[in-house]
């Protein structure tokens, strides 16, 4: 009791002085949140700070150079022998990456994948002075079909890209019986991530994206669409929804990243006090207590890392593709299901072939983007120590799906004190993470149900 009554005094103390601070300080949150147009290419913007606004179609061909090169990194592995019984509990098991690495040099085939992706629409346009990729998927009418088309953007986060969005497009895109809307489906790849450009300025954080991400939309069309998104794609869906509600109809999440001092922290207490404001499924994600500590403790190793060093970690990751496979697909075990860690090959396979995960990490491997990637978490970090956002809720319809296996996720009492306009808080019957790719069909279900009810409203 003493430590639950200790805590809610700091976490009031740090609540007043925050916004007694804020409260003073002459800027607005436009100004304290850099709300206006940047640069991140290479070269300074023209005087009249025009750009290509041309949208350009893109076709995925990697050269052969680049293949050639991974080959030769492939054939002279060097490797570490696990301790006996680590299974995945000391990371990405060497005997399994031995495995791994003989299907990459003798089965794997990345034309086959580099064709699969370009089934797809790819295109690419110039904003904030960089190149941003996008993949958009348009649903098949009949011609003279009278279905309305809604516009839903879907943004990824780490370590994913915008092909975790394969499977769930053509289920968004294709008319269901009886419904009077159809999806066309936006992907783009974060600065940074994917094909898109590596910023060249320090500076491009979530709310830069998502302003870049509007600016995308309007090129393509849309003034007004939905939003949906996971990991980082989350925290960047829920800025858009913040600070441009005349812009989204409505806001779906699979996750949610919150401030560290802002006033849900004090509800945070709250629940600890009073557990049983919460459902069975929400309980979970807090309690037992010590596991939760102990899962997070032993977890969130990278996240320090990305946040604080990124270039020294992509470093060596630029250099070895064997090194990007395990740092990346480490996470596709455990974030899928904490009990993968257990498993000598990590459960990969449970959920997701190695094709899959491989074509994932050679997306990251011939763009030469781990680093890129991993910077997104330092320059996202000091915004997270702010309270400036939660000066904004979240007005516009929301919802959140839970998925059981999902690690970072909120109660629905706390994700309400933001998301004042939560239609659905809905438990998923399985699922982790990566909620678009392990189950596509219950993420595509509830996309569909969010959607039918602001259109009925």
């Amino acid at each position: 009791m003493c430590f639950i009554i200790l805590s809610a005094s700091i976490a009031l103390a740090v609540f007043v002085i925050k916004y007694i601070s804020k409260y003073f300080s002459k800027k607005s949150w436009k100004e304290d949140l850099g709300y206006d147009k940047g640069w991140f290419g290479k070269e300074e913007p023209l005087l009249d700070d025009s750009e290509d606004e041309a949208i350009h179609s893109f076709k995925i061909n990697v050269s052969d150079d680049v293949l050639n090169d991974l080959k030769r990194r492939l054939e002279n592995p060097r490797y570490e022998t696990p301790v006996k019984d680590s299974n995945f509990r000391y990371g990405f098991n060497p005997d399994y990456m031995k495995e791994v690495v003989e299907y990459w040099k003798t089965q794997y085939d990345w034309r086959k994948q580099e064709k699969e992706l370009n089934k797809f629409s790819h295109f690419k346009t110039r904003i904030e002075g960089l190149d941003i990729h996008f993949m958009h998927i348009k649903p098949n009418l009949p011609e003279g079909s009278k279905i309305k088309i809604v516009p839903l953007m879907i943004i990824h986060g780490w370590p994913g890209c915008f092909m975790e969005f394969m499977k769930v497009s053509p289920l968004l895109t294709t008319p269901r019986p009886g419904c009077p809307f159809v999806f066309e489906v936006i992907c783009p790849s974060i600065p940074g991530f994917g094909f898109s450009e590596s910023p060249h300025r320090k500076g491009l954080n979530a709310r830069a994206a998502a302003r870049i991400f509007i600016s995308l939309m309007e090129r393509i069309g849309y003034s007004k669409f939905y939003v949906q998104g996971g990991d980082w794609g989350s925290c960047i869906a829920s800025l858009m929804a913040r600070y441009y509600p005349e812009r989204i109809i409505g806001l779906h999440v699979n996750m949610y990243l919150f401030n560290m001092l802002s006033l849900e922290k004090l509800n945070f207490v709250l629940l600890f006090v009073f557990p049983f404001l919460m459902s069975r499924e929400e309980y979970k994600l807090l309690f037992p207590l010590k596991k939760t500590l102990r899962f997070f403790l032993g977890e969130t190793g990278y996240f320090h890392m990305n946040a604080t060093k990124p270039d020294t970690l992509g470093c060596g990751m630029s250099d070895s593709p064997i090194g990007a496979a395990a740092y990346l697909l480490e996470k596709f075990s455990v974030a899928t299901n904490a009990e993968n860690l257990d498993l000598p090959d990590g459960g990969l396979t449970q959920k997701f072939s190695l094709d899959e995960l491989l074509t994932l990490v050679m997306i990251y491997w011939v763009n030469n983007n781990f680093t890129s990637a991993a910077r997104f978490y330092k320059e996202n970090v000091p915004e997270m120590f702010k309270v400036i956002h939660e000066k904004v809720p979240v007005t516009v319809p929301s919802a959140v799906a839970h998925f059981p296996n999902e690690g970072l996720m909120l109660p629905k009492l706390l994700m309400s004190q933001q998301m004042k306009n939560l239609l659905f808080y809905t438990h998923m019957p399985k699922g982790g993470h990566f909620a678009a790719m392990e189950e596509p069909e219950i993420f595509a279900k509830d996309v569909w149900r969010f959607v039918e009810a602001v259109e009925k409203s």
